[in-house]
């Protein structure tokens, strides 16, 4: 037998060591390659052609001329493309968008909506072909506007319960000293990833393959097998390096038709997305309205919240941003009460964005509470400590570890809390208004059923099999860590082999659950590994493998309430003359668990940050209510944070340790941008005196509020 004797970085713990990534060189020298880069024999082309109408039907698509154009192969429409399955449940526990069914029937929703293929030699010849493509509409009226009061709202469930109630809200209102009601609204946000969507499919020897750019590729195997009716195992997805993700790759149109496309000509098709498609197929964090209601007693105990949030949804898909949620974790009442309405409108189909519900949620929540604080001449961390509940507010269940008291000690230390003159409006350094603000963060900390192949090989090395995604995140990195000292050797004894659904199911990368899903699988693999080693007398020339299930194991975890924990920390400065805005300072300090790599953590968490000073400052995707469609959907016209608006942001974490999970990792990717658009909001009042209950916070709407005198009392905009 041939043994493996651990190196000194095993022997001092891989896990809780900085390691630079492991891909790291190939990214940066462009030896990865990305979805649409990757050679194809006979490779065609398909470009989309999206609907230019907002709501109607289907007369005609003109194809005999465009068949005519050079290089021009077929033309894939709703009159001859093949029926798919759509009658299901997929992975996640909803339906297929009907936006990824493709060219099913002669409707169209939503201006962008998918209405052809064209496919062709070169990507030059199929995008000249599908801009040539007439298509005939009988349009109808359509309704793109969201409001609070829109009479088409109910309320919907998504993952989570769509209503919770417990106490007399009104009573406890009326009994408050001082309360809280105001509206909060964020806008339309764009996932806007560096990598487009992009797919190519083939069928080799009967099978199946897709080669793409998605956050699971065990999630899209199983929906395209669906789809098409073919059995599983015979569809295989890989997909090596993806650019960025934050909930927009899983199964979208683009699949859908290279599938279509490969199976009509029998040969590989491969079709990408352009910036401006991603803006209708990529989907798309809904625009939110909110209203919450606060009420506390005379010691700042709250007594009463309500809070109730509405986000649009298509009329063909029903997508909820729970945005009440985050109340149902942070904070208690006498009276509580959340829901989550949608209204359907004739737009697409919102989806998963880095902390669904939260991070929008969190900006309603922290800000309303900052508002309290202030009213009750209160400090607005001590009057978020005052209220940090025992148990889940809406679940009742323990928490498995709440250290949220802990990150706002260390926090307020390290930021120099205490040094804060609490009246707003009074510190300048020239033409600026400096401000300082907080807010409270929670992620769930979750974790779904995965499987792992671990092998020993002959030569003494290991090599895992997961069919993980890394999006970006550092995934591979900390899986080699993980798996290095689950097996008691060094990483570089340590090969990590993912995103490739041949490797069995697996928890996608997304929820903030990936790590910690497949972590306790690889872990779970190498404990049988090693027992099975130790008793083997020799390795075999094609190793010794496990493979693991986490199912039984996830089912006997006792029922708590799991999460990652926050406080967030801003000092903005305004100059009121201009209306500019510049973040001069931010600090993160979160509970979140095990942490495995303290380098790539640091990076999620400071990105989730820098995300978070673009949705407080930056962040609008804004539509034309005429036509439903946007104003300037590219990188051009859709204002992101850049190097210029972001400061050095700080980051750290306190202890975190759940004595019943045997994992002991949450998620980091999500939890940095909760809270963190409120602790920016928070602090422009601070500075100014002046409340924004809309993001993004523009210079306009800074012109246009009325900013008190330093010795008033504060206004609102």
């Amino acid at each position: 037998m041939t043994t493996t004797t651990p190196g000194p970085s095993a022997l001092r713990g891989a896990v809780g060591t900085a390691r630079t990534r492991i891909e790291g060189r190939e990214k940066v020298t462009g030896a990865a390659r990305y979805a649409g880069e990757i050679p194809f024999a006979d490779l065609a082309h398909g470009w989309l052609v999206l609907s230019t109408v907002t709501r109607g039907r289907i007369l005609d698509v003109e194809t005999d001329p465009v068949l005519a154009m050079p290089g021009v192969l077929t033309v894939l429409h709703h009159g001859n493309a093949p029926r798919l399955h759509t009658d299901y449940v997929g992975m996640l526990g909803t339906p297929p968008d009907p936006t990824c069914a493709v060219f099913q029937n002669d409707r169209v929703p939503f201006a962008g909506w998918p209405v052809a293929l064209v496919v062709a030699e070169t990507p030059e010849e199929a995008r000249e072909a599908a801009e040539a493509l007439v298509v005939t509409y009988d349009s109808e009226p359509h309704d793109t506007a969201l409001h609070a009061a829109h009479p088409g709202a109910y309320a919907a469930a998504g993952h989570m319960p769509a209503e919770t109630e417990k106490g007399d809200l009104e009573a406890q209102l009326a009994a408050s000293a001082f309360v809280v009601d105001a509206e909060y609204t964020t806008p339309e946000e764009q996932h806007s990833m560096m990598e487009p969507h992009a797919a190519t499919a083939r069928w080799e020897g009967g099978r199946l393959e897709v080669v793409d750019s998605n956050q699971g590729a065990g999630w899209v195997q199983g929906e395209l097998a669906t789809m098409f009716s073919l059995d599983a195992s015979s569809v295989r997805v890989r997909s090596e390096h993806i650019g960025g993700g934050f909930g927009s790759k899983g199964l979208r149109a683009h699949q859908v038709s290279a599938v279509m496309a490969a199976t009509a000509l029998h040969r590989p098709v491969r079709v990408v997305l352009t910036r401006r498609q991603t803006f209708s197929l990529g989907g798309y964090r809904s625009p939110t309205t909110q209203r919450v209601r606060l009420g506390a007693a005379p010691d700042g105990r709250l007594l009463a919240l309500e809070h109730r949030s509405l986000n649009q949804t298509s009329t063909v898909y029903e997508f909820v941003e729970p945005s009440a949620g985050v109340a149902r974790v942070l904070y208690d009442a006498d009276a509580h009460r959340t829901a989550n309405h949608v209204v359907r409108l004739d737009v697409p189909s919102p989806t998963w964005m880095r902390a669904p519900g939260e991070a929008p949620g969190s900006f309603a929540i922290e800000a309303a509470l900052d508002e309290l604080a202030e009213r009750g001449g209160i400090d607005p961390i001590e009057l978020r400590l005052r209220n940090e509940p025992d148990v889940g507010p809406v679940s009742g269940l323990p928490f498995a570890g709440n250290n949220l008291a802990a990150c706002f000690r260390e926090g307020a230390r390290r930021f120099g809390w205490a040094d804060r003159d609490p009246r707003p409006g009074v510190r300048r350094e020239g033409r600026w208004l400096l401000g300082t603000g907080t807010a409270a963060a929670s992620f769930g900390a979750g974790a779904a059923p995965s499987t792992a192949l671990v092998t020993a090989e002959a030569d003494g090395s290991f090599t895992v099999r997961i069919t993980a995604a890394d999006i970006g995140t550092g995934a591979r990195t900390a899986l080699t860590l993980i798996a290095a000292d689950a097996l008691e050797t060094a990483p570089e004894q340590v090969r990590v082999r993912i995103g490739d659904s041949d490797f069995g199911p697996a928890m996608i990368a997304g929820g903030s659950m990936g790590t910690r899903s497949w972590a306790w699988a690889v872990t779970a693999a190498a404990a049988e590994l090693r027992e099975r080693l130790a008793m083997a007398t020799s390795i075999p020339p094609e190793g010794i493998t496990v493979r693991s299930d986490t199912t039984e194991a996830l089912g006997a975890l006792a029922r708590k309430e799991r999460h990652s924990f926050g406080a967030q920390f801003a000092e903005v400065a305004v100059d009121t003359a201009t209306g500019e805005i510049r973040v001069r300072r931010m600090l993160g300090v979160f509970a979140a668990g095990r942490i495995v790599n303290p380098l790539t953590a640091r990076n999620q968490l400071v990105g989730g940050m820098t995300w978070g000073i673009s949705m407080a400052l930056h962040e609008e995707a804004v539509r034309d209510r005429n036509t439903g469609g946007h104003y300037a959907p590219d990188l051009a016209g859709y204002h992101v944070a850049t190097h210029a608006d972001t400061p050095a942001i700080e980051v750290d974490w306190v202890d975190d340790h759940d004595p019943d999970d045997p994992v002991g990792i949450k998620g980091v990717g999500e939890i940095g941008i909760v809270g963190a658009a409120a602790a920016v909001a928070n602090a422009v009042w601070h500075a100014t005196g002046v409340r924004h209950r809309d993001l993004p916070i523009r210079p306009d709407r800074v012109l246009s509020a009325t900013v008190p005198e330093p010795a008033g009392g504060a206004a609102d905009a």
